[in-house]
């Protein structure tokens, strides 16, 4: 897992969640784990900090949120910057949110509640394009 932990570090990665609690967890534990990471609370954030940080390595996304949910972000996103990895973190298992995602090009999701073990596992394995945007 040390090997692992020392790949995450490697990562610049962007958290868009609404609850605070959760968001609380994820920011304490990456903070312990020394690893790179910005947050947003909803998709129009979440947009904004892409555009100024266009150095992510791959974005994690709740579904529901306020002002702009995180398939309209996915699907923004993926016409203004295909090559950025998404991965949909949400409690949410309906087929119809599953589906619209992977029409967009979503090809990870890990349901809540969040497991770091998964995510590290995911996040330190899965192909993200490095420098696509740099």
């Amino acid at each position: 897992m040390e090997e692992k932990i020392f790949e995450l570090r490697k990562l610049k990665l962007l958290f868009v969640e609404d609850e605070d609690d959760l968001i609380n967890i994820i920011t304490d534990t990456l903070n312990k784990l020394e690893a790179n990471f910005l947050t947003a609370q909803n998709g129009q954030e979440a947009l904004d900090l892409i555009e100024k940080n266009p150095d992510l390595d791959a974005v994690i996304t709740d579904i529901n949120m306020p002002i702009m949910n995180g398939l309209e972000m996915i699907k923004i996103l993926k016409e203004t910057n295909p090559n950025l990895p998404i991965i949909i973190m949400s409690a949410h298992t309906e087929i119809e949110y599953i589906d619209k995602a992977k029409e967009y090009g979503v090809k990870d999701y890990l349901l809540k509640p969040f497991d770091f073990m998964k995510f590290i596992e995911l996040i330190t394995t899965m192909e993200l394009n490095k420098n696509v945007n740099r």
